[in-house]
């Protein structure tokens, strides 16, 4: 079952999910997009998927940043564009398992269950 990671490489969580997955000797990939950006029809699939609530990210910097302007009434479209114009708004990791299932955000005792 072909695994990718996506995130930022140098966050935290990323850190704590690479090595839990590392440490499992779980194979993945991983797509850094800070560095390689993200696609809007993957980005919306998970929107779909995860709900775009789940995938915008209203805690790191970059959100708390916006004008409030921005951050009120923030709908869908909204969201999907500000996490393609700033892919550090998305909520990380997203842990993309065959099948098309994915996890949002670090929780080991979800990852266990891979």
């Amino acid at each position: 079952m072909p695994i990718t990671i996506y995130g930022i490489k140098n966050c935290d969580t990323m850190k704590k999910a690479r090595a839990f997955l590392d440490k499992k000797h779980v194979a993945y990939d991983f797509h850094d997009y800070k560095t390689r950006g993200i696609e809007r029809a993957k980005l919306e699939g998970w929107a779909n998927k995860a709900g775009w609530e789940t995938l915008l990210n209203r805690a790191g910097t970059a959100f708390r940043k916006l004008p409030d302007k921005e951050k009120n009434g923030i709908t869908e479209k909204k969201a999907i564009a500000l996490m393609l114009a700033q892919p550090s708004m998305i909520k990380r990791p997203v842990l993309e398992l065959g099948g098309g299932k994915i996890l949002v955000g670090f929780r080991p005792e979800e990852y266990a269950k891979l």
